[in-house]
């Protein structure tokens, strides 16, 4: 494009990436993948009792929620490998959108292709899986880094939180048309080919609606000299993120408040990945009501995502960051004391949408209202998004070991409220001149 695009076009379009791959968040990781690869790596008795739920992987025999769990913890460190990589060539070769589309690309095709997936090849589905994950991960990277390009630093939390805001509300329409497939099924084998259909929904979406930010986002610019090689530009984004990090030292609001994003993001994500198995398994609760849980997160998180940007105007954001930690704090308690039947999930749920919405949001602007004044926001922001996928490393890892050895799902939330205590007493300790 050679027109010069309205600064509101390009706000627009950059949050219309959040509705085009929120849609991998809800219906892969959340809602439907889950409960038909329950369905296809277990058996369950005439009662309804599970009488098999273990998965023989390459010779080991797993739970097939833990293997799920070592699965994507898998795919975010392999994303945390290769995006601090990535994204330097990117900052100097100026071809971040290009990288944000093979990402992008690469977990659309992969959300089809688990169409394939059923009992026959276990393998092939974990694989896609992986696939899909690193797909979604890898392309935030880039997309996250032009949120200080495209908005003002005191735009930046209403801006994310739209972003946010489009990805809930879009990806709950792909959500409401998939159940409408498979609900209107009678038998259980035409409800699993529809949720087969759904992934090949899901795909088409994210690679559909990716159209429009990738159209009106700008290119960048390069910064790589024309004679320079281009084996030369990878030891240039080497160079880059060894220089960022040594930047990354010197900044005492950003060295104090990362450990902290690490460790409450432990139990953000971990939490976003695995209700779904812990509503089945421990609260025994059916897919109808999986799906339901999954909606009043949804649909309360758009609200939530919006009333964090308010409050961070009025308090500050690590203010509002530390709000939002001691209440994840209450809910973990809540659940593992008292959360025993459906509707006391339900009424959980709706404080995870409010709080979920929110300190994703806010996050994702505060590490971007800190950053120095650059021009590589790629590195930077893949800093910001390696210690994401750390933290999903270990706090998936700490859940699906535990999972593995415990007799219930409810013993692993005790991990969560250590993760959420540690990020609260280090945003105490973020310099009170932080914005």
């Amino acid at each position: 494009m050679n027109e010069v695009v309205p600064q509101k076009k390009i706000i627009n379009a950059w949050a219309t990436y959040d509705l085009a791959n929120s849609v991998y968040n809800l219906v892969i990781t959340a809602t439907i993948f889950p409960i038909y690869y329950n369905l296809v790596t277990s058996e369950k008795d005439e009662n309804g009792n599970i009488i098999r739920n273990t998965v023989d992987f390459f010779g080991f025999n797993l739970k097939n929620t833990a293997l799920y769990d070592f699965a994507l913890a898998f795919s975010f460190l392999l994303v945390a490998a290769i995006i601090p990589l990535l994204s330097g060539i990117a900052d100097y070769s100026g071809n971040k959108k290009s990288f944000m589309k093979f990402f992008c690309y690469m977990g659309a095709s992969a959300c089809a292709a688990l169409y394939f997936f059923d009992k026959t090849n276990i393998g092939f589905g974990i694989l896609m899986a992986i696939f899909a994950c690193i797909g979604f991960s890898g392309s935030l990277v880039f997309y996250n880094a032009y949120l200080p390009e495209i908005a003002p630093s005191e735009l930046q939390d209403k801006v994310s939180a739209k972003g946010f805001a489009m990805g809930y509300w879009g990806s709950s329409i792909l959500l409401i048309a998939s159940l409408a497939l498979i609900m209107t099924r009678e038998t259980g084998a035409e409800k699993m080919l529809m949720m087969r259909y759904a992934f090949v929904l899901v795909g088409l979406w994210w690679f559909g609606f990716a159209q429009i930010p990738f159209y009106f986002l700008p290119n960048g610019k390069p910064q790589l000299e024309k004679n320079i090689q281009n084996k030369n530009s990878i030891f240039k984004g080497y160079h880059e993120i060894r220089k960022v990090f040594f930047d990354l030292r010197n900044n005492k609001q950003l060295i104090t408040f990362l450990p902290a994003f690490f460790a409450y993001s432990m139990g953000v994500q971990t939490v976003m990945l695995v209700a779904n198995h812990f509503g089945s398994d421990e609260i025994k609760m059916e897919s109808s009501q999986l799906i339901t849980t999954i909606l009043i997160i949804q649909f309360v998180a758009m609200a939530g995502a919006y009333l964090f940007s308010f409050l961070s105007k009025k308090l500050g954001n690590i203010p509002t960051l530390i709000i939002a930690t001691i209440i994840w704090i209450l809910i973990c308690l809540g659940t593992y004391f008292f959360v025993f039947t459906p509707s006391q999930f339900y009424v959980v749920a709706g404080f995870v949408g409010l709080v979920m919405g929110g300190i994703q949001s806010l996050s994702r602007s505060t590490y971007s209202k800190l950053l120095p004044k650059t021009n590589d926001n790629t590195s930077y922001f893949s800093f910001y998004d390696v210690c994401e996928k750390l933290s999903i490393v270990f706090g998936m890892l700490t859940f699906g070991i535990i999972t593995q050895i415990s007799n219930t799902m409810r013993t692993p939330i005790l991990a969560l409220i250590v993760f959420f205590v540690a990020g609260l007493v280090m945003l105490f300790m973020v310099p009170k001149n932080s914005k």
